[in-house]
């Protein structure tokens, strides 16, 4: 575990769009205090660092939105795409499920669940010349970008992704590895 530098609790705070009078209700210390401890006037105790760290955290984590932690541009295929070159998709980008997009329009995915389901009960036959709409599974949940982060955790439990679409188009996609990696 690191101990924030002064310098990165002022940081996160600024982020998190807290004051210092924020910080210091929601830890139960005086402003001066937060702000001597930003300025580094002050040694603070662990315990008083744990207690802004985690309101820090609490506070970026509900302003979170899809907008902040979508991937983009999103990869994507379309219906008439053969198995063959979803599986060159999938490994080109390393990623382990793809949206089936007609039209802008999400209708679908493919995932690697469901090209192994399909291996296993003998709809892929070796040629792979299949087309995707052959094993497309359900497509993914959709939200707009100004979603909150706790959501899209929720969606994410039942589903391979999340896509973020404006205006009707796909402007991103959030999986469980977004979110995940959103913590650090």
């Amino acid at each position: 575990m690191q101990i924030p530098t002064p310098d990165e609790i002022r940081e996160q705070r600024i982020k998190a769009g807290l004051t210092q009078s924020d910080v210091a209700e929601r830890a139960g210390f005086s402003q001066s205090m937060i702000a001597r401890i930003e300025t580094g006037t002050v040694d603070p105790r662990a315990s008083t660092l744990r207690r802004i760290v985690k309101i820090l955290n609490e506070s970026r984590t509900s302003r979170t939105s899809a907008g902040d932690i979508m991937t983009t541009p999103v990869i994507s295929i379309t219906p008439e795409e053969t198995i063959e070159h979803t599986v060159d998709v999938m490994e080109q980008y390393g990623i382990s499920q793809v949206p089936v997009i007609a039209h802008g329009v999400p209708i679908g995915c493919v995932s690697e669940s469901a090209i192994i389901a399909a291996m296993e009960n003998g709809t892929i036959q070796r040629s792979m010349k299949n087309t995707v709409t052959d094993i497309m599974e359900e497509g993914f949940p959709t939200v707009a970008p100004s979603e909150k982060i706790d959501a899209i955790v929720h969606s994410l439990r039942n589903h391979h992704a999340v896509l973020v679409m404006n205006k009707g188009k796909v402007v991103g996609v959030i999986t469980k590895h977004d979110c995940i990696r959103h913590l650090s």
